[in-house]
Order: C-alpha cells, then sequence, then structure tokens
C-alpha cells in the first residue's frame, strides 16, 4: 500500500514551502526507526534461531524485510513532507489505519495462543509483537494531529492548521461553535484570492460560457474531488440495504454462527459512517467552491462597472447592476452545489430500481409507474402555485411601493395628519397578498401530503402488485424491509433531480446575463492621452476632436480644437444642452472619440455637475483616500466656505452623511465635491458649473479664493463651466459652445469687441444676472447650510425628557443607525409571542394531528412486519387481501392527516403574519419624525418586505418540516425498543448527546446568520454608490481603492458565511455519527437477541434505525431554519419598543368641531431642542399672534426659522413651556386633532402615486365640486380638465409625470380645499417660475384674507406687505414689527432688505 501511495504522493500540492522545524515529525521517525529496527531485529532472529525452517519457509524470513522497507519508505516520506512543508499527510494517515487493521487479525491470533499455551513459551516473541503493535498504534495516533506552522506563520483560519482526520469530520470547527454558544464575534476566516481568476477572466470575456470555461479550468480540479466523493457516497449508500439482505438472511438462518451477525452489525455501522463522511465532504468542497465562483463573479462584475462605457452604461441600470452581484451570483453558486444531481440522480434512480427488480420482479414497474403519477400532479401544483407567486408578488410590490413612498413623504403625511389613510391603502393590498398566500399554501399541503406519502404509496402499488400477481409470491421480511431501504434511498434523487434541473436553467440564464454585461463595451484607455506635467505648452489639447457618446449615435461634440495653457482659466459658456459636460468628458476620456486627438499633463481632478458624495464622513469626502495634511485640509475647507457648515454639524467634519448626501443640502453637497477636487492638489481642473447649486455671494467667495485668479488654485490649469456671467472678465480664455461646435473662442475683451451671439448675450443678460445675484444672496442663504431646517432635516432628534439631560451622547456625529447583529439564541418570549398571535385554539389541534399522522404511520409498518413474519402455508400466505387492504386504509389515513397538519400550520401562519405586520406598520407611523431621520428607509423596508415574507412562508414551511421530522424521530424510538427494549439504554444517552451538539449548534447558526445578513447590505450599498460615481472614481484615478475596499467588503460577508455552512456540516457529521450509533445498536441488540426476535420486527427496527441519520439531519436543519427566521418577528418587534409620537387622537375630547374658530397663536416662554446634548434650536419664545395677522419670519441659517413651524405642528414636542391656539393648550390635544384643523404648504411638494383626486383628498371628505373650485383658485382647472381621466388621472411615484411647478400648485390646493384659520407657508418659490410665484402669491393674499398666515421667507420681497416681520437669530426673536418700522431701525433687518437690493 506504502508503495502505490508513493506514486500519487508526489503530485499532492502542500502548504508552506519550507522545512518544518516539528516536534511532532521527529517523534514520528524516531518512531519509525524503532518499528524498523524490529523489523531487521527479526530477521536476524529468524536467520540465527530457525535457520532450519527456512528453507520450507522462505516467507517468515522476507515478511520482516518488506515490513522494514515499507516503514523506511514511510520515514522518508515523512522527511519530503517536512521538506514540502505538509502539515498533516493524508497517505501516512491511511497507511497507518491500514497497517493496524491488518495487524488486528494477527493480534487476535496471538491473543488466543498466548492463552491455549501461556506467554512463557516464546516471550521474546509476544513481547516483540506486542511492542510492535503498540508503536503502529502510536504512529496512528500521532498522524491524527497536524504539525505546528512554522514561526511567524499563522493562520486566521483554523482549517489551515487541521490535521486531515479533523477536516474530514470537522472537528476544526468544533472551537468556533463553542464561541458561538457565548456572545462573540466571529474570528476572520480566510478565503483564497481570486485576483488570479479575476485576471484569466478578464483575458476571455467573449461570453457567459467562456467565463464558465475559465471558472472550470481554476476550480474544475477541486471540484472533481467533490464528485469523486459523491461516487463514493452512492456506493456505501446502495451496499447498505445488501447487508441489511444478508443481517435478515442471517436471522432466518438457525445454525449460523453469531460472529457473522456481529459482523453485518459492524459492517452496516461502518458503511453508514463512511455514508456520511462522504456526502459531508462533497457537500463542502461544493459550497467552497461556488463560494469562490460567487466572489470572483461579484468582483468580475464590480471591475467591469469601473471600466464601462457611457453607451453601455445606458443599457443597464443600477439596479440591474446590483441585481447580477445578488441574484445572478448566488443562481451560479446554487448550480455549482446542485450540479452533480444532474447526472447522478438518473443513475441513482436506475439503480434503485435494478435492485427493486431483483427482488420484486416486474412489480418493481409498479413503483414506477406511482412516480410517474406523483410526478404530473406536483407539476400541475407547482404551476399553479408559481401563478399564484405572480399574484402575491404583484400585491407585495404594490404594497412595497406604497411603503416606500410612505417613508419618503412621511413629513408630508405627518403635516396632513393623512397616516390612517395610507395605512388603510396599505391594509387593502396586504389583505389581497395573503389572499394569494392562502390559496398557494393550501395547494402546497396536497404537494407535501403527496411526497411525504410518496414511500407508503410506491411500497403499497409493488407490494400489492406483488401479491396479487400470484399466490406464490410470499412477503418475507427481507423482500419487505430491503425494498423498504431501498425506496427510502428512491426519494432523494426523485426530489433532487427536478430542483437540480430548474438550479441548472436559472444558472443557464444568470450566465448570459452576467456574458452579456461582462462582454459590454469599455472605455478606451487610447481616449486621452497622458502626458507628464512640464512647465510650458498645453495643459490640455485637443486637436480636430469629434465625439459622440455612442458609437453609433450623433456626434455631441464636432471639430473640437482647444489649447489650454498651463496655469491659465479657461470658461466655457452655451445654452443647456449645447455639449459644455460633454466637452469636459470628452477631456477625461468618457466619450466615444471618433476623430482627432485629447491629451492631458499631469494628475487630474474633476467636480461633476451633479456632486457625487459617499456614505462616509464629511472628512472622508474631501480627503478622498488621501493622508491628512492639518493646514491644508482647513485651507481647503476655509477656501470651499465650508467652516460655517462644519460649525452647525453635529460632530463637525466627522457627522455622517447619509446615502446620496442624504442631510446635506445642494449647495453643500457641491462644495464638498469642490474641496474634494482641491485637496487633491492636482494638476488640471475640471469643473462643471460647481457653482450653480450654491448662492450667489457663496459663489462669489468661492471663485475668489478657489478659482480666481487670487484663489488656491491660481496656479493650476482649470476649465470652468459656467452660467454666472460676473465671473467670465477674470477668465484667461472663453469657449462659447453653440449645438456641439466653439463658435467663438478668446478673452472677455476680445469677444465683446467683435460684436458677436456672445456680445449680445451679455449685453441682455449682464444687468438681470447682477440684480438676481444680489436678490438671491440672502434668500437662497437659507438653503447653504443644514443647520436652518427650512429643508427638516432634523438630524437625529428626538424630543427632549428629565433624564440623562447633562450627557451628551458619544455618537453624536453619526446619523444612520446600522442594522446590528443581536447576539446569542432567540429569546423564548419570541416564540411564545409568535404561538400567542396563532392562537391556542389553533397550535391543540395542530399537536394532535400530528401524533394522529405519525400513529397512523407507525401502525401501517408495525403491520407491514407482521405481515413478513406470517408463516408460509404451502408456498402462499392467508388472507394477503385483507392485510393489504389494511395497510392501504392506514397509509391513506396518514395522507389526509398530513394534509390536515399542513393546512393548519400555514393558516396559523397567516394569522401571525397578518397581526405582525398590522403591529409594524402601526408602530411605524406612530414613530416621530427623527425616528426617520435616524433610521435609514433601507432598513424600515427590509422589516417589511424582506422579514415579513420570511414570517409569511419561510417560518410556516420550517415548522411543518421541523415538527413532521420530530414526529417521525419519536415513531423510530418506539420501533427500535420495542423490537429490543434494552436500545433505550443506548439511545437515551445519544439523545442527551444529540441535544447538548444542537443547542450549540443553532445558537452558532442564529449568530453567523445575523452577522452574514448584518455584512451584506454594505456590499450592496458600496456598489450603487461606485456605478453611481464611476465617472468621478476613474477621473481620480481610485479605481484601485475602491476595488480593495468592495473586495474587503464581501471578503467580510464570507468570513460569516463560509462559517455558516462549514456549521451545517459539523453538526451533520457529528449526529450522524449519532444515528449511526442507533443503527449499530439496534443491529447489535438484534443479533444478541435472535433466538427470541422474529425477522419481521427486526428488519423493521433496522430498516427504520437507518432513516435516523437523515431525520437528525432535518431536524436540526429545520429546526435552525425556524430559528434563523424567528429573528424577523424580533426585528419587526423591534420597532415596538421605540419612541412614539403622542396619541392620533384624545379620547372623549371636548375641542369644537370648528376649533381653531379664529386663529390666534400664542407662544409662551416656549423652547426647542432638537436633540440631547444638542444647543436649543429655540429659547424662550414669547409671543402673541392676533386673528387674520400676516406674519412673515426671516432670519440667518440656522437661526430656528423653520423650528417655530415644527413646534406649531407638534413634529418636535417643547423642551419647556407652551403653544396655545385660541386658548387651547395644543400639548393636550391629539395630533390629528391639531393637524387637520391647520395647513402647511410645504418646501418640497411631494406628491404620491395614485389619482389626483386622492392626493388631493385622500380621506374623500370634499365633493368634487369643492375639489375643481380648489383646482380653479389654484390655477390647475386648465390643466386638470384637459388630461385624459381628469381627476381620476394617475399620478406617477412622487409625482414625477408633473412638473415641479404644478407639482407646487396642487399643494396650494391642498391648502385651498382645507381652508383651516391658521396656513404655515414654507416659502418653496425658489422651485417655481416668476409667473407662478406671482400667481400663488396672489391667490394666497386674497383666498386666505380671513386666516392667520406665518410664512417662513426666503424671498424678502413676498412679506413686505405683511402685518408684522419676526426676525430670528440663534433660536431668540431679535427684532419684531411693521417691515416699515423694522427698515427705518435700521436693524438686522434693514441690513438684509439691503443686501436684497430692496432699499
Amino acid at each position: 500500500m506504502s508503495w502505490s501511495l508513493l506514486t500519487f504522493h508526489c503530485y499532492v500540492p502542500c502548504g508552506y514551502l519550507t522545512l518544518l522545524p516539528s516536534l511532532c515529525l521527529s517523534i514520528l521517525q524516531v518512531l519509525g526507526f524503532l518499528l524498523a529496527s524490529f523489523g531487521f531485529v527479526e530477521f536476524f532472529y529468524i536467520l540465527l534461531e530457525r535457520s532450519h525452517e527456512i528453507q520450507n519457509h522462505m516467507v517468515f524470513l522476507l515478511s520482516p524485510i518488506i515490513r522494514s522497507l515499507t516503514v523506511v519508505l514511510a520515514i522518508c516520506i515523512i522527511q519530503l513532507e517536512r521538506i514540502r512543508g505538509c502539515r498533516s499527510s493524508v497517505f501516512l494517515f491511511l497507511f497507518w489505519v491500514l497497517v493496524v487493521v491488518c495487524s488486528l487479525v494477527p493480534l487476535r491470533a496471538k491473543i488466543q495462543l498466548a492463552m491455549y499455551e501461556g506467554i512463557t513459551t516464546d516471550i521474546v516473541r509476544y513481547t516483540a509483537f506486542f511492542s510492535y503493535f503498540s508503536l503502529q498504534l502510536a504512529q496512528l495516533f500521532l498522524c491524527c494531529f497536524a504539525d505546528q506552522p512554522p514561526e511567524g506563520k499563522t493562520n486566521p483560519c483554523p482549517v489551515k492548521d487541521a490535521s486531515f482526520l479533523s477536516k474530514m469530520l470537522f472537528w476544526w470547527f468544533t472551537g468556533l461553535v463553542v464561541k458561538g454558544y457565548q456572545p462573540i464575534t466571529i474570528c476572520i476566516l480566510s478565503l483564497p484570492d481570486q485576483a488570479q481568476i479575476l485576471r484569466k477572466l478578464q483575458k476571455e470575456q467573449s461570453s457567459g460560457f467562456c467565463l464558465l470555461r475559465t471558472l472550470a479550468r481554476n476550480l474544475g480540479p477541486y471540484f472533481l474531488t467533490g464528485t469523486m466523493c459523491i461516487i463514493f457516497h452512492d456506493f456505501f449508500m446502495f451496499a447498505i440495504p445488501q447487508v441489511l439482505s444478508l443481517l435478515l438472511g442471517f436471522m432466518n438462518e438457525e445454525d449460523a454462527p453469531l460472529w457473522k451477525g456481529y459482523f453485518y452489525a459492524t459492517l452496516m455501522f461502518l458503511l453508514s459512517c463512511l455514508q456520511s463522511l462522504f456526502n459531508h465532504q462533497y457537500m463542502y468542497t461544493c459550497f467552497t467552491v461556488g463560494m469562490r465562483v460567487k466572489t470572483a463573479v461579484m468582483g468580475l462584475v464590480y471591475r467591469k462597472s469601473l471600466v464601462i462605457n457611457s453607451a453601455s452604461r445606458r443599457t443597464c441600470t443600477v439596479g440591474e447592476i446590483v441585481n447580477l452581484v445578488s441574484a445572478d451570483t448566488q443562481k451560479l453558486m446554487d448550480f455549482v452545489v446542485y450540479f452533480n444531481a444532474v447526472w447522478l440522480a438518473p443513475i441513482e434512480i436506475a439503480l434503485c430500481l435494478f435492485f427493486l427488480w431483483q427482488h420484486l420482479g416486474p412489480s418493481a414497474l409498479a413503483g414506477i409507474a406511482t412516480v410517474i403519477l406523483i410526478f404530473p400532479l406536483n407539476g400541475f401544483i407547482a404551476k399553479k402555485r408559481s401563478k399564484l407567486q405572480e399574484v402575491q408578488m404583484k400585491f407585495m410590490d404594490g404594497r412595497i411601493k406604497l411603503m416606500n413612498e410612505i417613508l419618503n413623504g412621511i413629513k408630508i403625511l405627518k403635516f396632513y395628519a393623512w397616516e390612517k389613510a395610507f395605512l388603510e391603502q396599505v391594509l387593502g393590498y396586504r389583505e389581497k397578498e395573503l389572499k394569494a398566500l392562502k390559496k398557494s399554501q393550501i395547494l402546497y399541503s396536497i404537494s407535501i401530503a403527496s411526497f411525504n406519502s410518496s414511500t407508503f404509496l410506491i411500497a403499497f402499488a409493488m407490494f400489492g402488485v406483488y401479491v396479487l400477481i400470484d399466490d406464490k409470491n410470499v412477503l418475507d421480511a427481507q423482500k419487505v424491509f430491503v425494498s423498504m431501504a431501498l425506496i427510502n434511498i428512491l426519494k432523494t434523487p426523485l426530489s433532487q433531480l427536478p430542483f437540480a434541473m430548474s438550479t441548472t436553467m436559472q444558472a443557464i440564464v444568470s450566465l448570459k446575463r452576467l456574458g452579456k454585461y461582462l462582454c459590454s463595451e469599455e472605455l478606451k484607455d487610447d481616449n486621452v492621452a497622458k502626458a507628464p506635467l512640464s512647465t510650458d505648452g498645453e495643459g490640455v489639447l485637443i486637436d480636430n476632436g469629434t465625439f459622440s457618446w455612442t458609437k453609433e449615435g450623433p456626434p455631441c461634440l464636432k471639430r473640437i480644437n482647444v489649447g489650454v495653457p498651463q496655469g491659465s482659466l479657461v470658461a466655457v459658456v452655451g445654452h443647456v444642452g449645447s455639449g459644455k459636460s460633454s466637452l469636459l468628458s470628452a477631456m477625461l476620456g468618457e466619450t466615444e472619440k471618433r476623430s482627432g486627438s485629447v491629451s492631458i499633463k499631469g494628475s487630474v481632478a474633476y467636480v461633476p455637475q451633479q456632486a457625487w458624495i459617499q456614505n462616509a464622513t464629511v472628512q472622508d469626502n474631501v480627503m478622498f483616500g488621501r493622508e491628512k495634511q492639518k493646514t491644508w485640509y482647513q485651507r481647503v475647507l476655509d477656501a470651499c466656505a465650508l467652516l460655517p457648515d462644519l460649525e452647525i454639524l453635529p460632530a463637525g467634519d466627522c457627522t455622517e452623511i447619509g446615502e446620496k448626501g442624504l442631510n446635506l443640502s445642494g449647495g453643500q453637497k457641491q462644495r464638498v465635491s469642490l474641496a474634494r477636487a482641491v485637496y487633491r492638489k492636482a494638476d488640471v481642473y475640471l469643473l462643471d458649473d460647481p457653482l450653480s447649486a450654491v448662492d450667489a455671494h457663496v459663489g462669489q467667495h468661492i471663485f475668489d479664493k478657489v478659482i480666481g485668479p487670487k484663489g488656491v488654485l491660481r496656479d493650476k490649469t482649470r476649465v470652468l463651466v459656467t452660467h454666472g456671467m460676473s465671473f467670465l472678465p477674470q477668465a484667461d480664455l472663453i469657449l462659447v459652445l453653440v449645438d456641439g461646435e466653439i463658435t467663438e473662442s478668446g478673452s472677455y475683451q476680445e469677444l465683446l469687441s467683435r460684436h458677436g451671439a456672445f456680445a449680445d448675450f451679455i449685453h441682455t443678460f449682464a444687468s438681470n444676472d447682477r440684480k438676481e445675484s444680489v436678490t438671491e444672496t440672502a434668500a437662497q442663504r437659507g438653503r447653504t447650510s443644514l443647520g436652518d431646517t427650512n429643508s427638516t432635516n432634523l438630524q437625529g432628534m428626538e424630543p427632549m425628557s428629565e433624564i440623562d439631560e447633562e450627557q451628551v451622547p458619544e455618537d453624536l456625529g453619526k446619523l444612520m443607525e446600522v442594522d446590528k447583529a443581536r447576539t446569542g439564541r432567540v429569546r423564548l418570549e419570541m416564540y411564545m409571542e409568535y404561538f400567542k398571535t396563532i392562537g391556542m385554539a389553533f397550535i391543540i389541534p395542530i399537536v394532535f394531528l400530528y401524533a394522529f399522522q405519525q400513529g397512523a404511520s407507525l401502525a401501517y409498518n408495525y403491520w407491514l412486519s407482521l405481515w413478513a413474519d406470517e408463516p408460509i402455508v404451502n408456498g402462499t400466505q392467508v388472507d394477503t387481501d385483507m392485510k393489504l387492504a389494511v395497510y392501504g386504509a392506514l397509509g391513506f389515513a396518514q395522507g389526509i392527516a398530513i394534509f390536515g397538519t399542513t393546512v393548519a400550520i400555514s393558516v396559523g401562519g397567516i394569522i401571525a403574519s397578518r397581526h405582525l405586520h398590522m403591529d409594524l406598520l402601526k408602530n411605524v407611523l406612530r414613530s416621530p419624525m427623527s425616528f426617520f431621520e435616524t433610521t435609514p428607509s433601507g432598513n424600515l423596508l427590509n422589516r417589511f418586505a424582506k422579514e415579513i415574507d420570511a414570517i409569511d412562508c419561510m417560518i410556516p414551511d420550517g415548522l411543518k418540516m421541523m415538527l413532521g421530522y420530530l414526529f417521525k424521530l419519536m415513531e423510530v424510538c418506539i420501533i427500535v425498543m420495542l423490537a429490543t427494549p434494552f436500545a433505550a439504554v443506548v439511545i437515551l444517552p445519544l439523545a442527551i448527546l444529540y441535544a447538548f451538539v444542537q443547542s450549540f449548534y443553532v445558537a452558532t447558526s442564529c449568530q453567523l446568520r445575523r452577522l452574514e445578513s448584518v455584512s451584506r447590505s454594505p456590499i450592496y450599498t458600496h456598489f450603487n454608490e461606485t456605478v453611481q460615481g464611476a465617472s468621478v472614481i476613474r477621473a481620480f484615478g481610485e479605481q484601485h481603492r475602491f476595488i480593495v475596499q468592495a473586495n474587503k467588503r464581501v471578503d467580510f460577508n464570507q468570513t460569516s458565511y463560509f462559517p455558516r455552512f462549514v456549521a451545517t456540516r459539523w453538526l451533520a457529521v457529528n449526529l450522524e455519527f449519532v444515528g449511526n450509533g442507533v443503527v449499530l445498536a439496534a443491529a447489535i441488540l438484534s443479533v444478541m437477541g435472535k433466538d427470541t426476535l422474529s425477522p419481521g420486527i427486526v428488519g423493521l427496527a433496522v430498516s427504520h434505525s437507518l432513516q435516523v441519520t437523515g431525520i437528525l439531519s432535518w431536524i436540526v436543519r429545520s429546526w435552525t431554519d425556524v430559528e434563523n427566521n424567528i429573528v424577523s418577528v424580533e426585528r419587526v418587534k423591534e420597532y415596538a419598543d421605540t419612541a412614539k409620537e403622542a396619541v392620533w387622537t384624545v379620547e372623549g375630547s371636548s375641542l369644537p368641531l370648528a376649533w381653531p374658530q379664529t386663529g390666534t397663536i400664542e407662544f409662551q416662554d416656549y423652547g426647542l431642542q432638537y436633540r440631547k446634548g444638542l444647543d436649543w434650536a429655540l429659547k424662550g419664545i414669547t409671543l402673541k399672534i392676533q386673528e387674520r395677522e400676516k406674519v412673515g419670519i426671516v432670519g440667518r441659517t440656522g437661526a430656528g426659522k423653520s423650528s417655530l413651524a415644527l413646534g406649531i405642528f407638534r413634529i418636535l414636542e417643547a423642551a419647556k413651556g407652551a403653544i396655545y391656539i385660541d386658548g387651547v393648550n395644543i400639548a393636550e390635544i391629539g395630533l390629528h386633532d391639531l393637524r387637520s384643523r391647520i395647513t402647511i404648504i410645504p418646501q418640497d411638494p411631494v406628491l404620491f402615486s395614485g389619482s389626483l383626486r386622492m392626493n388631493l383628498d385622500p380621506f374623500d371628505t370634499y365633493t368634487d365640486e369643492e375639489i375643481w373650485s380648489s383646482l380653479e383658485l389654484a390655477h390647475l382647472k386648465n390643466f386638470v380638465s384637459n388630461l385624459p381621466d381628469k381627476l381620476n388621472y394617475e399620478c406617477s411615484e412622487g409625482g414625477e409625470n408633473l412638473s415641479l411647478g404644478q407639482r407646487q400648485l396642487v399643494c396650494l390646493a391642498r391648502a385651498l380645499l382645507r381652508k383651516t384659520k391658521i396656513l404655515v407657508l414654507d416659502e418653496a418659490t425658489a422651485a417655481v417660475d416668476l409667473e407662478t410665484d406671482t400667481l400663488i402669491q396672489s391667490t394666497i393674499r386674497q383666498q386666505f384674507e380671513d386666516c392667520t398666515v406665518l410664512t417662513i421667507a426666503h424671498r424678502l420681497n413676498t412679506i413686505m406687505d405683511y402685518t408684522r416681520v419676526i426676525v430670528m437669530d440663534k433660536g431668540h426673536i431679535s427684532e419684531m414689527d411693521s417691515p416699515a418700522n423694522l427698515i427705518s431701525n435700521r436693524g438686522q433687518f434693514y441690513r438684509m432688505c439691503r443686501e436684497a437690493g430692496l432699499v
């Protein structure tokens, strides 16, 4: 054996190619030399003592020589492996196992001889043999362990340090399981580097199948080892029924020696163990390969997304690309895991039928017929279910879409008190969804019943045909129970084949999709010639360039000749759509170059028109992967006018920015984007209109400090796209673009003197531009900084409470609350909570039905064993018809019970999920605004989509499976103990061991599942971000850093995923050994009780015990599924404990229906705080607003203007003081009572998808006439009456099929419809043109003449005719009087008016 192993040994790769300084290896070599020396000593001893016998028995002399040489060879292998760095040898382990096994026969002979003759007859030989055997055992024992790694070489993954035996049994994982039982974070498990695979893949991106071929070439050899394992597994699996047949034959033979029985029992146990080992090695190998395939393809798609050109990018949305990474890579992984079943399952089915034919002859065909009947039934059910699932998914999509809109427009819902109307809509979708689910689950129950009864149905058909076609056909124990064992084997490939086929089909579709994406066109490296920086010449040069966005499309730029001198400022001007941004894209190489050349000297920094901001801190966004240089960093922040903003942000530059810059205003995002470019210290700056999003005064500051002749970039080459005329005189060169061509170029004075189109343009707009710039200075200033909450971004605010007032939270700058991974097992209360929602009325019948179902199963199996033991009279058995009828009746009773239990659990699950969804929806809608600001909408949508889906389907399915197998296990134990009561002695300790192992596993598995799901979302967030900012990443040359980040995220996710599937294998191997212990016990005890037990009962006990291993694995797997998915109940319940708003309506409230009748508002020492630890937003406001008064509220950024409005609507609760409306303290009435009686026209006009009528009146309280009248007053009547469906016109998501101005007018129509005594105007006239603005103002003046109007003013000219103006400053009122008086006082208001050009 050792000699044959050596030939293979040379080809096996090992770990470290270094000499291992191992104590273990040294001991092995010493023991080897001792063993070899024993052989040589024996050789000389025989030569001297038995020389006269040698002639006749030459073998005595050759045997020790061959043994010694073999041991010497083993020592050589040890040394060879030491040099190659192999730490655990497969071959040496197998060699010593075989040596010890072969020595067992002479050992038994020697012991028997010693007992017969006594040791003293040949003491030297006995001592030598026993010493020799002990040394062999020592060698085998040492081979079970791996050697220590070389100094300095440590492996974070324990599998690398494991011995061969530990790898086979997954014992290396035990340490992690023990840790998982305690609440800890997982150790990092390293994964193979995929870069090599990716390089090969990138060379051959011709199609999806080429992708498969490349993956197969890299991972094929490893995958083939798994295939070998499954072939061995099948061999052992089919050997077991043959051994069972021999065992039952032995039970029939009266004079058979007992050792035969023990041999068969032990052989059965060994075959079962080997079957388990090879099966789980196969699964482990497949999962590892699948995981490598998944990570490799994910990496490839990510890399591709960084080099794909704009034409290809337009054909696939961000969602589709993320889908490739999430769904399609998973399909490929499933394909790897289940692919072998496609060709193995038919072979397994054929073998089963072959063996059944041997036992039952042509009757086996009846079994085939049954299978053929069951399959179409399940196929029909599957088809029906997929249609129902489509219906269910349609309603679920509608529900999630509506939830998404609710979460995006939650502020409007709260302002208008519309939560109830939308709650009803969501519940409407939910009911339809659950109706479809219920039908689907009933069909599924039929499917489960037919599949679970398939063993009985196949057996019933085969045995029935067998006994009915010929009286001489008798059913003995051998035929019955060997056939039953084969039918149980047959079930696995029958269930796997359709699944494997469908997985393969899905993988082919995914491969095509991936292939199409990976083969899409990339940006060409030669689009732009990069040259090193030189002091003279052109920084950017385009020579006769023609560019287009796609290969076939029309050119977007024609005949472009541009030379930008080193260190100069070039301004690019032109109308909208004239090709200004395209010119910058051409310089970056982002467009398709048709002709000409582009060259850039030195490094490039780019500021896109729409700022791209990462979900990271302000500091990380500015530094963008560079080291922090403190003085330069501060200088950049100052130049980009970011310092005032940072003072307002909770944690300064360490404040986290939300997804897509969620918590920054447009101007702030643009300035952060500019600061990122400035910090880079690049040589060429391409600035795509960075000043459009900022206010005029801020724009001027940035131009002076950054871009202009005196700015920090004065020595750099700058290309600036701009609409601001005031900056043009300071440009060295101006390019005028018209329809993709440069029509004029030159300095400002040169172009004016030519009297061309540019000069006319300047004369028309210059005066207008100047006027506009000063008017908007004050007007827009409110929006440049986050501190002013006119965009009501209540960053993480909570109502003030008495406790912890002094404590400032550590995570002040943290905005988003990341989904946290909980630790330990799911609390028992969660199960109780779930079962409580189902109700005891359902649970008791379910348990009863399960007991009945398993009782019927036990009865028909026991009946079968009695039938098998029936004596044979004249070659026949009596009453076969009656026996068959009883058998059939019991089997069909079980099938009906299975259907009953599954339907009951499904209905119970639907009841529970309806309640839990309702609770979640109410809890979320009752949460305050601060909750929505700090909780990412993704987290909430995840609860409504994934977690509710798990409660709908996964938990009931898991419960069905778990209870089914639990009762099945009880049945097996009862049968084994009926046959051999003494088995209870073995089963009890095994059950305790099982419970112990299982409790460890479930805790670890839950923890790993949580970690894996928490680490998955950052991958998709990062992906999303990268795809959207690809042009910026490329311009800055940061692709490598982003690839490394993506890899880290994927690796971190896999470090939770890898242990998860290893945990399943660890558990299965350990449990199946427990199960195999039951097989051994049943078989050995049956052999011991041979004289008292009938073959029928033995066959029943042993064939059932063979199912234990599978049952145990399935119990734990389904238990874990339930435990993992019950986490969803935990996560849905999470929001029950968060802070809630005050009640919507106060029961028995004495508030008059017409309240407020006058509309007086009084603030009494009113104070407001956004969040504990933050400064007061409003301090001691005392103020009375009379009825019908028109009050304007003005102030600088962060003065607290919008905070007043938030206080009136109780979006924020008072920290001190109170607000009275018509003498009623608003804190004492219900929120809906308050919010439905006052009206706001918000800054952002939010519409929801649905009819226009629903958007105006969701509660259907007003008549059509009233609605038309409000539309007429809002100047929308003509527009709406021209729409095809008029009031039933469907608005798209966010109202995107209406213009911004029209959406603003719809909001005005809402206010006119409600016509309350108090109107708050968060004036958003910046969104509409001047004409619409005038219309809105005049309508408000006329229609709300007898109302109290509060206007948060951004444009001062709109409030100059108001009765009073309140000037806010740092949270308190600094001035308050009529506009005329305030101007004459020459205070703060006067200065603001002067800035706006109004005085």
